[in-house]
């Protein structure tokens, strides 16, 4: 009998000893930021007085695709505050006015568009920072970036803004209230500011100050500011909010209701300190408006990962990321949102204690298992609630360094399951970084006499310079390791994934980068103790209109079932702005596949495409069609035993910045079933809402009233249709 290795404690008591007694990074020296006693007029236009004595910012050079080279298009930035707001002003000359890329989107929905934002680090630590973007015509997009630069639009708050289109270029000016950020309650406060400009038709990205692929992370080279005399008010917010839906299905050959539903819930946010967030919930309506658009739902290995929308769950969401996460770590995530299927109330607490420590908490109870088990006719689990329990320490070090820890629970009658463990990031300097994370798992099913534990161990390194980006894994998870709240693909495995690529930069307009890389990842499955291998070589070449190109090879196994099966094979990809008023995107893949039935896998074959186009005739209206196609076949005699095919068009007219109209139709051959979807929304700032929608299925079926029984047809049946109407209103007190 093998015996288990013992995790190597000792190593982690010392990595967590020195990241407690390293200090803080030290702070540069500031720039201090005017400050006015008259605010600006948010109208896009920089006629005010205030800007002519604001603090100015302009040396931008270019980010992105190479670094540090001058700017195609001048753009200044100027920054001003009082008490209550810190505003900024952009003027973005542009040589040729008419080819500004902008459409009235809904908010969040600019990432087409040129744009111009800021990123502010409140707390001056290097960790993060809060994303305020426009495009030319005023429209928010607003999120939160790591250390990295990675951004997560998920995030919205309360921000004034407005675009111009000038004869010069456009300009654009935004107010943000410090009560919609959290900052340390200082008489002057030290922040992080990033600026960027996005030009979509150069794909020339600048920023300001200039970042330094050798320089560290994005937000340790951010420039640092100052303000003084800040006036604290103490977040106090109540959304009220109404749901009415009503559903009706096809039965027994007729349309008929299966149900009215009207209901009431309350959400509030309270502001413990300028930096430390409390937000309750009671009865939440946690319907989605958006829905998830059509994936490929058969022969898979694990479930497909959703990304949360619902807005309790998104504010301070980035805190519950953890160390090691890269493409090949089988953990997608240790706190996964829409685990909480249908919760009955949630409470959720975010930000920092003193200067270093992060501290993120969510409680939540779940009616969903109760209710599956209803239905079930299990009467002693009918009406419980699954508990959520969910804890996130980080303490800050130097630069983007940290240390953290995790402790998560779900349990369900007798049955639970409990996660804790550490994770952290190790600056060794500004062009490479270790990481860490370790995780035990405790398990136990109802009426069983025993529990079981597991392990997650993952360790990362990465190196990257303005050519050469590599990054080196390695991850142990025994085969018993769960986390109910998260996202896992995959255990019972030891894994070493390695990523090395070179960029090259040409001399040419056309050509602007050229990416040389390879992704490879070997395996070692425990319970069959073979091996596997993934070799992923890729050229990719960037272009401007936002174009890029790129081929794949691949050459790899996969272990399944306790066989190794074929997962080669080789992909095209490309995707481009083609006109101002057209995109394009698509690909096309032959590869080898595994038939995922544990009772009768076997080796196959299939080919994968996909098309989308995006056509906005003009700034307000725009519509898209998108195909994916799958298919798969048996080696052994190369019969065809599916093929997938999803149709989406999806057409949405922008009145303005606050009401569209839209409609989705999309079509699955595979299960030979229309969605349409209709929707009316007005949102005047986040938290005020209105929403009234229809769906609708149709089904290739029919009715037989003389055999009582549904058969398959050429003709679509109408089998299930809703109506829902959703209003709620922001209070800030």
């Amino acid at each position: 009998m093998k015996k288990n290795r013992k995790p190597h404690w000792q190593l982690f008591f010392l990595i967590l000893l020195w990241a407690l007694v390293t200090p803080a990074a030290d702070a540069a020296a500031p720039v201090p930021i005017y400050r006015t006693t008259a605010p600006p007029l948010i109208d896009g236009k920089l006629d005010d007085a205030l800007w002519q004595n604001a603090t100015r910012f302009e040396n931008f050079v270019t980010f992105k695709p190479d670094y540090g080279k001058p700017t195609s298009e001048k753009t200044m930035v100027m920054v001003a505050y009082d008490r209550k707001y810190i505003y900024f002003a952009f003027d973005c000359l542009d040589s040729e006015p008419a080819k500004i890329k902008a459409a009235m989107a809904k908010r969040d929905g600019i990432d087409m568009d040129d744009w111009i934002g800021v990123v502010l680090d409140t707390f001056g630590d290097q960790q993060g920072g809060y994303l305020f973007e426009v495009n030319p015509l005023g429209v928010q997009l607003d999120g939160k970036i790591n250390a990295d630069g990675n951004g997560d639009a998920s995030f919205d708050t309360i921000w004034e803004s407005k675009g111009y289109i000038n004869g010069k270029g456009y300009s654009a000016e935004i107010a943000v209230p410090f009560k919609s950020l959290r900052y340390p309650f200082k008489k002057k406060i030290t922040m992080g500011l990033l600026v960027s400009r996005y030009i979509g038709r150069k794909s020339e990205q600048t920023s300001f100050p200039e970042l330094d692929p050798e320089g560290g992370a994005i937000m340790t080279q951010a420039q640092k500011i100052e303000l003084s005399d800040v006036k604290f008010e103490r977040p106090v917010e109540f959304i009220p909010a109404l749901t009415y839906d009503q559903d009706s299905s096809h039965s027994e050959g007729t349309m008929g209701s299966t149900g009215k539903h009207t209901d009431f819930s309350l959400t509030g946010k309270l502001g413990l300190t300028s930096n430390l967030t409390l937000d309750a919930t009671y009865n939440p309506d946690f319907s989605q408006v958006e829905a998830d658009a059509g994936q490929v739902d058969v022969n898979l290995r694990y479930s497909i990962y959703y990304s949360e929308k619902r807005p309790f769950f998104l504010e301070g969401m980035e805190n519950f990321n953890f160390a090691t996460a890269m493409e090949a770590n089988t953990i997608g995530a240790i706190v996964y949102t829409r685990t909480i299927t249908d919760p009955l109330l949630g409470i959720k607490l975010t930000g920092k204690i003193g200067s270093q420590n992060i501290l993120s908490g969510i409680f939540s109870l779940d009616a969903y298992p109760g209710d599956l088990a209803a239905e079930a006719g299990d009467l002693d689990l009918a009406g419980r609630n699954a508990s959520f329990s969910i804890l996130r320490y980080k303490r800050q070090m130097h630069k983007d360094s940290y240390v953290g820890g995790f402790f998560t629970n779900r349990s369900f009658a007798d049955a639970g399951n409990s996660v804790a463990g550490i994770d952290g990031r190790w600056r060794l300097n500004n062009t490479s970084l270790f990481e860490y994370s370790f995780f035990k798992s405790f398990s136990r099913e109802a009426d069983a006499d025993s529990g079981s534990q597991g392990h997650s161990l993952g360790l990362r390194y990465n190196f990257g310079n303005r050519h050469w980006n590599i990054d080196v894994g390695l991850f142990d998870l025994s085969n018993d390791f769960r986390i109910d709240t998260g996202y896992v693909t995959r255990t019972g495995i030891t894994m070493a994934p390695v990523f090395v690529m070179y960029t090259f930069f040409p001399k040419s307009n056309f050509f602007q980068n050229i990416d040389t890389f390879w992704w490879s990842y070997h395996t070692r499955d425990k319970e069959s103790e073979l091996f596997e291998t993934y070799n992923h070589l890729v050229l990719r070449v960037g272009m401007p209109r936002q174009s890029q190109f790129r081929f794949d090879a691949i050459l790899g196994n996969e272990v399944f079932a306790g066989q190794r099966f074929s997962v080669s094979g080789w992909r095209v990809r490309g995707y481009t702005q083609l006109y101002k008023q057209l995109y394009f995107e698509g690909g096309f893949r032959h590869s080898n596949r595994i038939n995922y039935d544990p009772e009768d896998p076997y080796q196959g074959t299939g080919y994968t495409a996909d098309l989308f186009l995006l056509f906005q005739p003009f700034d307000k209206l725009s519509t898209s069609l998108g195909v994916s196609y799958y298919d798969f076949y048996r080696s052994r005699d190369k019969e065809k035993i599916y093929d997938y095919t999803i149709w989406r068009n999806r057409t949405t007219f922008q009145l303005n910045r606050y009401l569209f109209v839209r409609a989705i139709i999309e079509y699955n051959q595979y299960w030979k079933k229309i969605n349409a979807d209709f929707l009316a929304s007005f949102t005047y700032i986040p938290g005020t809402v209105i929403y009234l929608g229809y769906g609708s299925i149709h089904e290739k079926m029919k009715w037989s009233h003389e055999d009582h029984e549904y058969f398959p047809s050429d003709d679509y049946l109408q089998t299930r249709k809703s109506f829902f109407f959703k209003a709620s209103y922001l209070w800030r007190l």
